[in-house]
């Protein structure tokens, strides 16, 4: 189908807000000197398009009874999160300098108790799942509206407590909670696969009794299609967004490689990096 011109703007808007969301994940990393890059530039497209399109949130009353609740589970990919909340207006886009600083809101794992808007600390693979969960079974118990979202990556999956949650998900029906896979196929060791195989992650979870799609994680109509999927769903089953994403998406020498897992870039390979994106260095 032939899309409006008010949807082609859209979608230019949208692939704007992913380069800016970029630009800002290597400049915050790379002015801390640490910190995780490749899987916060595979995430992009997943984070933003939920949070233009379809997370109920405000910046000024980040505790509103009616918002939805995101929960980063790999939580090393803090830079993402915090990106975007710089730019929806949670904090002054100036503050990402401070990442991982004494002293500073922007800690290398999100931490509740330092940042409004961060609904849950996390860092310890799989623990973001489970609370993510707990949270939609609490909204079910009380009979509430509000959508729960966890986004994990690929690797987090070798995790014992992430198929505990699984099964427990779907026991309770918490067909009120989205996770997303950012399958990018790498971690701090090497790839996924040689590390521990996890696939096929689809069926894997469809086992478990949950409804599942797999998409492109960088095409946008594919993500806006899949989260339209999860908010009209009557299966009555947790959902499940198998993403096939690319390990530091946006910048070549970081692309499909765990060098970049948690290492920031030189001086050179920032330059080269902000270039790449559309942006002299500063």
């Amino acid at each position: 189908m032939q899309k409006s011109k008010e949807q082609e703007l859209d979608r230019n808007g949208l692939e704007k807000q992913c380069l800016e969301v970029r630009r800002l994940i290597v400049k915050s990393v790379y002015e801390a000197g640490s910190g995780h890059p490749g899987g916060s530039l595979s995430g992009v497209e997943l984070l933003t398009t939920l949070f233009e399109n379809f997370l109920k949130f405000d910046p000024k009353n980040p505790k509103s009874d009616s918002r939805d609740y995101f929960i980063l589970s790999k939580g090393h990919c803090a830079p993402l999160l915090y990106s975007i909340m710089a730019f929806k207006g949670y904090f002054p886009v100036e503050e990402l300098k401070t990442l991982r600083k004494l002293g500073s809101r922007l800690q290398g794992h999100p931490d509740a108790l330092k940042l409004p808007g961060i609904e849950v600390s996390t860092g310890s693979l799989g623990q973001g799942f489970g609370v993510a969960a707990g949270i939609a079974l609490s909204l079910k118990i009380d009979k509430k509206v509000n959508k729960v979202y966890a986004l994990l990556g690929d690797g987090e999956l070798q995790e014992g407590t992430v198929w505990e949650t699984a099964m427990a998900a779907s026991h309770f029906k918490l067909d009120n909670f989205c996770a997303v896979i950012d399958s990018n196929k790498f971690q701090i060791d090497g790839s996924v696969e040689t590390v521990m195989g996890v696939e096929p992650i689809k069926q894997k979870f469809e086992s478990f009794g949950w409804e599942c799609v797999q998409i492109n994680g960088h095409d946008l109509k594919q993500v806006d299609e899949a989260y339209q999927a999860f908010l009209s769903h009557k299966s009555g089953k947790p959902f499940l967004i198998v993403a096939d994403t690319l390990k530091g998406k946006g910048v070549s020498f970081m692309e499909n490689t765990e060098k970049f897992h948690g290492k920031a870039p030189s001086p050179e390979e920032f330059e080269k990096a902000m270039i790449e994106l559309g942006e002299k260095a500063l």
